[in-house]
């Protein structure tokens, strides 16, 4: 049956060569817009992705501030400082964390030779690397050993290593911070970052040794690793500054709490919504190609009265018109929709990226929009493109089903 009704869905189209062409470039286009507009949103969400990818994902930061909310007899507006005893309270109180790290800056004056310039400079524990994903391009992060022997060592983000040694080689030279000698053992990899925080302007040393240019009792921040439910933590978080610093835990200014992967969802919903409407968008302009679709198949009933007519005299019954008309309108789809996805494929592969990222930041061509067509885009669409062929191709065989055999023979 389905071969019966692929050969006469091809006769069809074959009887009315011309007609069919059209309607399927009309269908084709459409179908190259849908496919476009998915990769471009997916491409898009990619872009943004690879910048938020160098704060992690099971991270949360906290960073002090000042309080806004008056607590006991403490007045609004107390300033709230972070400390190295911060570290232990977390530890014992916020059980779901699994590394914790403090982060001690300071803007400083770093000189190679006759170059120099001002960066800031973190004392962070050598796991920081892992929790923040860093990815070394040259020589290594500092370990374990180097933080308990007090090693003045130093890791570069890739813009001061360019700009302190330009084409030279880094590793084992030695870099003066604040007029102090720190030998550097790795250089980072360029990064993508949204944010105030340039990871390719910084420089990482033990956190030991960054007590040789600052008191490192007072911290920037802290960052933590956790496993389990971030709002849980966050919470947990909340409550153990608020207790042993004295404030509100209800007052979100007191200690800012920054849950990466709270913001990450919130991204994401940002990015999903972009996506569905671009496909929204996509799904009405191959809706013009479906109502030419539809257009023709009416027209071809219209034409084609009398052989309904002299087919259900002869036994066949309503379902067979039916499914006769919806193949010829699926076949028509399909064959459209194969040149559709080779048009977007050309296109794609024409264009490449379109700028994002690298309008505002250099070396940042990895976060451009790339015109990439995946497995879900093509699903994305061909679900669309069946819709479309269906209901595009259903109304007029309805129409052919519903013919009176007799009203359909006397029909010139």
């Amino acid at each position: 049956m389905v071969l019966e009704l692929g050969r006469q869905a091809y006769n069809a189209l074959k009887h009315n060569r011309r007609r069919s062409i059209l309607t399927m470039l009309g269908m084709a286009w459409g179908i190259a817009t849908v496919v476009l507009l998915l990769a471009y949103g997916t491409g898009f969400e990619r872009g943004l992705w690879v910048a938020f990818r160098s704060w992690g994902t099971n991270l949360i930061f906290i960073f002090p501030g000042r309080t806004s909310l008056q607590a006991g007899g403490t007045k609004a507006g107390v300033e709230v400082k972070l400390t190295t005893n911060d570290l232990d309270y977390l530890q014992n109180e916020v059980p779901l964390i699994k590394r914790i790290s403090p982060e001690s800056s300071k803007q400083s004056t770093v000189a190679f030779g006759i170059r120099s310039g001002s960066y800031s400079v973190s004392g962070v524990y050598p796991y920081y690397s892992r929790m923040r994903r860093m990815d070394v391009e040259f020589g290594t992060f500092f370990t374990e050993l180097d933080e308990n022997t007090h090693s003045r060592v130093a890791v570069l983000g890739a813009d001061v290593k360019k700009k302190l040694f330009s084409g030279q080689n880094a590793l084992g030279e030695k870099v003066r911070v604040d007029g102090i000698s720190y030998e550097v053992i790795g250089v980072l990899k360029h990064v993508i970052q949204n944010g105030d925080e340039d990871m390719n302007s910084k420089i990482y040393v033990p956190f030991s040794a960054m007590s040789d240019i600052k008191n490192t009792y007072y911290l920037n921040a802290i960052a933590m690793e956790y496993e389990g439910d971030h709002e849980k933590v966050a919470t947990a978080v909340r409550h153990s500054m608020a207790f042993h610093h004295e404030y509100d835990p209800k007052d979100k200014r007191a200690v800012f709490v920054f849950d990466v992967f709270a913001d990450l969802l919130d991204l994401r919903v940002i990015t999903t919504g972009i996506k569905i409407l671009l496909g929204f968008i996509g799904l009405l302009t191959l809706g013009i190609g479906g109502v030419g679709l539809m257009n023709i198949m009416l027209v071809s009933v219209t034409q084609r009265t009398r052989e309904i007519g002299v087919e259900k005299a002869l036994g066949a019954r309503s379902w067979h018109i039916l499914f006769q008309f919806l193949a010829e309108a699926l076949v028509i789809t399909l064959l459209g929709g194969l040149a559709g996805v080779v048009l977007a494929y050309l296109v794609s592969w024409s264009v490449g990226s379109l700028t994002l990222w690298s309008a505002f930041i250099e070396n940042a061509s990895e976060g451009d929009i790339h015109l990439t067509i995946d497995s879900t885009t093509l699903i994305a669409s061909s679900l669309i493109l069946g819709f479309v062929g269906i209901i595009s191709g259903m109304l007029p065989a309805i129409k052919a089903a519903r013919l009176d055999p007799i009203e359909a023979l006397r029909y010139e």
